[in-house]
């Protein structure tokens, strides 16, 4: 007998499997946006002096004043460090995500294609033969040096036949980053006491961060992760592989050069701010693949917003774990991401035997 029509509940139909997928990406995107907002949070208060979580916000809302010791540290101090460390992890996070999908290498890292190695090389240059000792002076240094690396990289890589594979860009980068990082200590070597004003920034630290260095590599870095995300589908069709790439009318070579031109403007400019940070690109380009899968469009925006949140964090347990001193955020990755790299190349091994 069949149920009348009244008594009927219609069962809504069950959201498809891509449905399902999207929103958990969009989940996952907001819980980092909101781990983004706590870690800024943590920048501005936690410190050699302490201040409340309530104060801080208390603070930049302008109910505080600008009088107190607590707002000249919040607002003088902490407030340019923490926009320096959004600025610089998003663009290492999104560069990382870019050279590991050109690479089709997931333990790539900005650094491997030499930008990071050649900014520190012209800033050393800038500072031991030009006299600059600013941060808003070796800035332009930084970004040249991060160009001519990667037009190098590119050069040598695409050399020969066969050239301008990953295979080759990768060994390119690595070779190049080698000469120019021994050539980088000898420079500073020859004459410590001039290298003094920089020793900071070569160990990645955001201490005395001021503004000029951020709003003069924000809009680079800005322009960078807009280009990222807008190269982020033809990236995805590069990672499959060449031919699949060029199957569906992707050109590899063109988006091979845009992709390095991403990568000198975000890994250039967050080098020229704070200086070189190790395998932060690793492993936020890796998390974001873990959360949110295969797709470059969501790993681009997502390590665009899990970079600043890690080096918040490596800035923040610097200053906790060595009071009344610190220790370089850059410092803080590295004892993290060695593992980390360690890690995931023995599960790639391991799940290749």
């Amino acid at each position: 007998m069949a149920m009348p029509r009244a008594l009927r509940v219609d069962r809504a139909p069950r959201p498809t499997s891509g449905v399902r997928r999207r929103r958990t990406r969009l989940l996952v995107l907001v819980a980092a946006l909101a781990l983004l907002a706590l870690a800024i949070v943590l920048g501005l208060a936690v410190g050699a002096r302490p201040v409340p979580f309530d104060d801080v916000l208390r603070i930049l809302g302008g109910a505080a004043g600008r009088d107190s010791a607590d707002a000249a540290a919040v607002l003088d101090l902490r407030l340019p460090r923490t926009a320096a460390a959004i600025v610089a992890g998003a663009g290492l996070g999104v560069a990382g995500a870019v050279v590991q999908a050109v690479t089709r290498n997931p333990l790539a890292d900005p650094g491997i294609l030499g930008v990071t190695s050649g900014s520190a090389f012209a800033v050393a240059v800038a500072v031991g033969f030009a006299g600059v000792t600013s941060a808003s002076g070796w800035v332009w240094f930084s970004f040249a040096g991060a160009g001519v690396a990667t037009v190098a990289v590119s050069l040598i890589g695409g050399a020969g036949r066969g050239g301008g594979g990953p295979a080759r860009l990768t060994l390119a980068g690595l070779a190049l980053g080698s000469v120019l990082a021994g050539i980088t200590s000898s420079i500073v070597l020859a004459d410590p006491r001039r290298f003094d004003a920089v020793r900071a920034w070569e160990v990645g630290s955001l201490a005395d961060r001021g503004w000029d260095p951020v709003l003069t590599v924000l809009p680079f870095v800005a322009a960078g992760v807009v280009v990222a995300l807008i190269a982020s589908r033809p990236l995805d069709a590069v990672a499959l592989g060449d031919e699949h790439a060029a199957s569906v009318g992707v050109s590899v070579p063109a988006v091979r050069v845009v992709s390095l031109v991403i990568v000198t403007l975000l890994a250039g400019g967050a080098t020229a701010v704070i200086g070189p940070v190790a395998f932060l690109g690793l492993m936020v380009a890796h998390a974001a693949r873990g959360l949110v899968g295969p797709s470059q469009p969501w790993i681009t925006g997502l390590s665009a917003v899990l970079g600043p949140v890690l080096l918040l964090l490596a800035d923040v347990l610097g200053r906790v774990i060595a009071p009344p001193g610190e220790i370089a955020a850059g410092l803080v990755t590295a004892a993290i991401g060695a593992p980390v790299l360690i890690a995931i190349a023995r599960r790639r091994k391991v799940g290749g035997a």
